[in-house]
């Protein structure tokens, strides 16, 4: 299921999740996860962060994405994939894809062949 929100809908989604996880890249290709509080100013996402996940950020800016956890059991996570860079402490994202997502109930029978077998919103950014 694919339903198109402005972007006004993404900072709406941010408001009922108090937190998210930053997902960067080591150096050695592992996923590094902290948790943030991401404001959206102007547009951009930006979070306080650690001289790891900053550097993380710059050094391969195209492989970040924010993960904000569902507000209730059973509610969607909000999802967004972006590019990134960062200064001193503070790191900015710019989406480029957001969906809020949850795994499909256990009787919705099989996933359509272009499903990814959830039960999937995009967000629309621009």
């Amino acid at each position: 299921m694919s339903i198109p929100v402005p972007v006004e809908g993404l900072a709406e989604a941010m408001a009922e999740r108090p937190y998210a996880y930053l997902l960067t890249v080591s150096d050695d290709g592992r996923p590094h996860a902290v948790a943030v509080t991401p404001v959206l100013v102007d547009g951009v996402l930006r979070a306080s962060v650690g001289r790891k996940t900053a550097a993380n950020a710059n050094a391969r800016p195209g492989a970040v994405s924010l993960v904000w956890p569902p507000a209730e059991a059973g509610g969607y996570s909000l999802i967004a994939d972006g590019t990134a860079s960062a200064s001193g402490d503070v790191v900015e994202v710019r989406a480029t894809k957001a969906v809020l997502h949850r795994p499909a109930p256990a009787d919705a029978g099989p996933a359509a062949a272009d499903s990814c077998g959830s039960d999937c919103v995009s967000v629309t950014l621009d």
